[in-house]
């Protein structure tokens, strides 16, 4: 089968359908079956990014996935956000409910209102707590699957904390841990943004988030951290008592890895013209065995290619590809699942004493003798990813530019993806000259890169006030 990543869109249909990754036949419209090859991908992904979070020091919970009406209308910038999104659940069985239920969009608002049973004194502070959970928002936009859909899957940590001091310690704790997992583990490059007043989370201070980029250019959001202030803990009662028997509301963060809309990147920024291209650590299969044999020889190499396997299966996740099909359909068929390594067994291997490892990332081939297979397996690892993260990047910094001129704007999001520009505000009053962008190009302001210190000068680049801050605009999902 040929494929052409130029044409991200049909590329990414094809890639989701021909590597078994979704099928799209579920009978309600953006409600996606995610199938066994994403599924064993997207699980490698959560425990790499849960192991950070709680090395950060959360914790897991499980908290329930229909959230009363009442708990939801309490803050009300969070309201306004997020109900027209809303499921909701009005009936049990044949029965009216008293009170609808909202089937989870985010969890703040049931999860809160435990907070404020469970947190009393300094000693309950930080409250750090995590869960793994599906989520569901009735979006407008249902588009590809994992990067758009109606019910997605991530992690959201909600935190609380005695000061504003240790909760923004909390929000820069987030992009590190972005940075750790999704950036050095999935090779997935990105710019942290911290987002403009207009485009905030519903009830947050300010947000900030990770934006990759797609290879049609256009912008997917990876996680979002919040700085919430004492919105919530105002709204749900969240108090402790401080050294002098004061009641103090407290200071709150929230972040959110959506670890299937994550998957979708990692698909779009790896894969190529032949399929999928995994990280080592993230294959459902690692290694994947294809016996290369005639008649006569096929007990015998089979033999070597079962025993060979028994001893990797004890390090790595295996797979003995004995199917009637030919080598070249079975290399066909792994390589478009992303499988990392090939091994390649056939009866001259077996007379010099060596295997063929093959390279899924690079095409590499290497003869190795059976005793230095293990050393050799360890060291294709750490290369893939390398090789992973490093073509990834230099990608991804091609794809930044600039500009003052909004003549030149859309060409430069044409040609590039991200786009800086002078803007005289990212304040809720600037909107109006985000919506002049929106309007002409069909693209949005993501927000100012974090920690950058780059003054600005000239003018607006929509309403020609003198600039007072940088912005990046790109077009997105």
């Amino acid at each position: 089968m040929k494929l052409d990543k130029s044409d991200f869109s049909e590329w990414y249909n094809t890639i989701t359908k021909e590597a078994e990754l979704c099928d799209l036949r579920y009978g309600i419209k953006g409600f996606v079956v995610f199938m066994p090859w994403a599924v064993m991908t997207m699980n490698r992904m959560y425990t790499l990014m849960e192991k950070e979070v709680e090395d950060k020091g959360h914790v897991p919970a499980l908290f329930p996935a229909l959230i009363p009406e009442h708990y939801l209308m309490k803050e009300s910038d969070h309201v306004e956000g997020f109900v027209p999104e809303v499921f909701w659940v009005t009936k049990a069985g044949v029965n009216e409910l008293e009170e609808k239920y909202a089937m989870r969009p985010t969890s703040e608002t049931a999860m809160y209102s435990m907070y404020a049973l469970w947190v009393h004194g300094l000693k309950d502070l930080p409250l750090k707590i995590y869960q793994r959970c599906q989520v569901w928002r009735h979006e407008t936009k249902a588009t590809k699957p994992f990067i758009r859909s109606r019910e997605f899957y991530w992690i959201e940590a909600h935190n609380c904390f005695a000061t504003r001091k240790d909760a923004l310690k909390q929000v820069r704790e987030d992009m590190e841990m972005t940075e750790e997992v999704i950036h050095k583990q999935y090779c997935i490059p990105f710019l942290f943004f911290k987002r403009p007043q207009w485009d905030k989370f519903a009830g947050a201070e300010n947000t900030y988030a990770a934006d990759t980029l797609m290879p049609d250019g256009r912008a997917l959001q990876l996680p979002s951290t919040h700085m919430l202030g004492q919105n919530f803990s105002k709204a749900f009662d969240i108090k402790y008592k401080d050294e002098n028997g004061e009641d103090q509301y407290v200071w709150q963060t929230c972040y959110g890895p959506a670890i299937s809309r994550i998957y979708a990147a990692l698909i779009a920024t790896h894969g190529d013209d032949k399929g999928l291209v995994l990280p080592f650590d993230l294959a459902p299969v690692q290694i994947v065995m294809v016996p290369i044999y005639r008649d006569e020889t096929k007990a015998t190499v089979l033999k070597e290619c079962k025993k060979l396997g028994k001893k990797l299966s004890k390090l790595y996740t295996v797979k003995l590809d004995d199917s009637d099909n030919t080598p070249g359909f079975k290399f066909n068929q792994w390589e478009m699942k992303g499988v990392p390594l090939r091994i390649e067994l056939g009866p001259r291997d077996i007379e010099e004493g060596t295997v063929m490892l093959v390279r899924r990332d690079t095409g590499e081939k290497l003869k190795v003798k059976p005793a230095d297979l293990k050393k050799k397996i360890k060291e294709a690892a750490k290369a893939i990813r390398a090789n992973l993260k490093q073509n990834a990047d230099k990608w991804f910094a091609d794809k930044l530019s600039f500009t003052e001129n909004i003549d030149d704007l859309g060409n430069k999001i044409d040609m590039h993806g991200f786009v800086r520009v002078p803007f005289c505000s990212d304040k809720v009053e600037a909107k109006a000259c985000a919506d002049i962008i929106k309007e002409k190009y069909h693209a949005n302001v993501r927000g100012a890169l974090f920690g950058s210190t780059d003054k600005p000068h000239g003018k607006c680049i929509a309403c020609e006030k003198d600039a007072t801050i940088y912005l990046y605009v790109a077009r997105q999902y």
